[in-house]
C-alpha cells in the first residue's frame, strides 16, 4: 500500500548559500536534490518552513537575535533561496523563530495526518535535527534524506547522521532521494 509521506523542507533561506554568513557545505546539492523531489510528484503533501528571528525574544534568544543582528536585519538573506520560488506559489511557507519546525502548528497537524515526513533542508546540526527529535517524540516516522541535508561542515553532517542512526529503523530511516524515489526506502 502506498504511505502518505509529507515532504517538509526546512530553511532553505539565501543566508545558508555559498560565500553567505551560514553557508552550508553542499547546499547547492541540497537544493538540487529537492528541487529534483518536487519536480518528481512523489508528494502531494509539501511544506516549506523558514526561520526568522522573534521580534520579542526571550532567554539565550535575545543574546542571539543581539550577535546576529545584521543578518536578522537583512531581508535577502532571510528569503527563501530563488529556485523554489514556483514552488511556494503551490506549497505553503511558515515562519518560525525556533529551530525546530515541530514548533509550527500547520507542521504538527499535517505531519500526524501522513504517513511519514520526509525531511530536507538545512542546517543539519541545528534546525533539521531540532526538528528530526522533536518528530521522534511526536511519535512521527521521520525519513532523513541525508543528500537532501546540508550542514556547516561535512563533519557535522557525518555527525548527525550517526546521531540518526541510533534512532533506526523504528523512528527514522535515513536513505537517499533516489532511494527515496526508486521505493528502496520503503513502501511508499
Amino acid at each position: 500500500m502506498k504511505k502518505k509521506d509529507l515532504l517538509l523542507i526546512i530553511d532553505m533561506q539565501n543566508v545558508y548559500t555559498a560565500g553567505q554568513d551560514w553557508a552550508c557545505c553542499r547546499i547547492r546539492q541540497a537544493a538540487d536534490s529537492i528541487l529534483r523531489l518536487l519536480s518528481s510528484g512523489a508528494f502531494e503533501d509539501v511544506i516549506f518552513t523558514r526561520f526568522l528571528a522573534s521580534q520579542s525574544p526571550s532567554g539565550v534568544w535575545k543574546e542571539y537575535n543581539r550577535v546576529n543582528e545584521a543578518i536578522n536585519r537583512d531581508p535577502w538573506k532571510n528569503e527563501m533561496m530563488p529556485e523554489f520560488a514556483p514552488f511556494l506559489e503551490r506549497y505553503p511557507l511558515f515562519t518560525k523563530s525556533v529551530y525546530s519546525s515541530f514548533a509550527i502548528p500547520e507542521v504538527q497537524k499535517a505531519a500526524r495526518s501522513a504517513d511519514r515526513v520526509a525531511v530536507a533542508g538545512v542546517v543539519a546540526e541545528c534546525c533539521v535535527l531540532s526538528t528530526v527529535l522533536a518528530g521522534v517524540d511526536a511519535g512521527i516516522p521521520i525519513l532523513y534524506l541525508k543528500d537532501a541535508v546540508s550542514g556547516l561542515t561535512p563533519e557535522s553532517e557525518r555527525a548527525v547522521q550517526d546521531i540518526l542512526s541510533g534512532f533506526e529503523p523504528l523512528h527514522v530511516r535515513i536513505l537517499s532521494v533516489s532511494d527515496y524515489l526508486s521505493g528502496r526506502g520503503g513502501a511508499r
